[in-house]
């Protein structure tokens, strides 16, 4: 059902704009303000930016105006089976296709100064996907990017602007991968980051092409719990970062993620070079982190320790520090997480009655926000829950982890 867009309409009536004049400003057909607003369809991602200057509100703010009158979709973890697997290979590969056709000329990063409308609206996306309690339900935004940019790289007039057009698709490739990874299809998202590699590597963007990898490296241990190839990864990544903007955070961010990585494996002492590694982020000014694929500025630091610690079987230090970032303003998923790893060392101690409660405290914020990776984190705990099975309370949990991972979306089997 179609729904009037009543707030976008008054916006413009009072910036002092009829249909007919925020058209002939905006360049598009007369008639297109009139269908935005009976809800027939949606502004073009490229025309948002400008949009939102001429109705004087911020890109969230339009994205308000626009969304909650609009049209409901399908979120990407209800689509049918085949949907989306057709929509990213298709589009995705022919992006990659075009970006492997460039000629070898500048840089991404000294093609261009500034930024330009698909920057504009890739940075855009990101801040919703920091700020959405669902991330699947941004799926349709990332998708309408997807064919924008397809659409600009299939009519670049020069090779310069078909290499920073790359570049942006690098980046949205691991939106993407981002979503995907969140709604449990770790297949899909591995083909995002796989593509995203590609297309930074096209552009020689070492910082981008070595955030794909990590973020890749975040499937192999998550997803398939191989730890060996996600050091792997994580090595060419560091690699990769070696040769990147020394003023960005990317190394100390794959270094993070080492961290983890060895954890997993057992290697303490490789574990704890790479957490120190990781603090020297600090030493960086606030203009370390890109704000959208790149975005690790140290402030997980303290959980990420904790994490390690309980991977390591060091609980005393992992409740320290776990406890420790409970008292700080988390999002959901974190809180979750975090919850999650306190459960995890209440067993190890057994006591059932720390189990109990903060398991119970995480499957609550892993069914607000529906995401796969806090019930694949909660579901790691069912192990550790077995010795104290007669206890009815922790029945009670085992069954309820049960119903949150069938409830979450599926992968289709392990990253390729």
């Amino acid at each position: 059902m179609k729904v009037r867009r009543d707030r976008f309409a008054r916006q413009r009536r009072a910036c002092g704009y009829s249909q007919e004049s925020l058209a002939d400003a905006l360049g598009v057909d007369r008639t297109s303000i009139g269908r935005w607003e009976r809800g027939e369809n949606d502004p073009r991602p490229f025309l948002l930016p400008r949009l939102a200057s001429l109705l004087k509100v911020t890109l969230l703010e339009l994205d308000a105006l626009l969304q909650r009158n609009a049209i409901t979709e399908t979120p990407v973890a209800q689509t049918k089976g085949g949907d989306l697997d057709d929509v990213i290979r298709r589009d995705f590969l022919q992006m990659v296709t075009m970006a492997t056709t460039l000629s070898d000329v500048n840089p991404l990063g000294k093609a261009s100064g500034g930024k330009h409308m698909y920057q504009s609206m890739n940075d855009h996306l990101w801040r919703l996907y920091a700020r959405a309690q669902s991330r699947s339900s941004l799926f349709p935004l990332v998708h309408a990017q997807i064919e924008e940019l397809t659409s600009a790289l299939d009519g670049a007039g020069s090779d310069i602007v078909r290499r920073q057009l790359c570049g942006d698709a690098a980046e949205l490739f691991q939106l993407a991968g981002e979503v995907l990874f969140d709604c449990g299809r770790y297949t899909d998202a591995a083909h995002c980051y796989t593509l995203a590699a590609s297309a930074a590597r096209e552009v020689d963007h070492p910082d981008l092409w070595a955030c794909a990898l990590t973020r890749y490296a975040f499937i192999r241990l998550y997803g398939d719990h191989d730890s060996g190839r996600a050091v792997q990864l994580l090595d060419q990544a560091a690699a990769l970062a070696r040769r990147g903007d020394s003023n960005l955070s990317t190394r100390y961010w794959v270094a993070a993620v080492q961290a983890e990585a060895y954890a997993a494996a057992g290697d303490v002492d490789s574990c704890k070079r790479a957490l120190d590694r990781a603090t020297e982020v600090r030493t960086l000014n606030g203009a370390s982190r890109d704000g959208g694929w790149l975005r690790f500025d140290g402030s997980r630091l303290a959980e990420q320790r904790g994490t390690c610690y309980v991977r390591l079987r060091r609980f005393d230090l992992a409740e320290s520090a776990l406890s420790e970032v409970l008292r700080e303003e988390l999002s959901t998923r974190r809180q979750s997480s975090v919850l999650t790893d306190l459960a995890m060392v209440g067993a190890q101690r057994r006591d059932v009655d720390q189990v109990v409660d903060c398991a119970r405290q995480a499957l609550t914020l892993a069914q607000r926000n529906a995401s796969s990776y806090t019930a694949c984190r909660l579901r790691t705990l069912k192990p550790t829950l077995t010795p104290f099975l007669a206890d009815p309370r922790v029945r009670d949990l085992n069954a309820r982890i049960d119903e949150l991972h069938t409830t979450a979306p599926q992968s289709r089997g392990g990253a390729s």
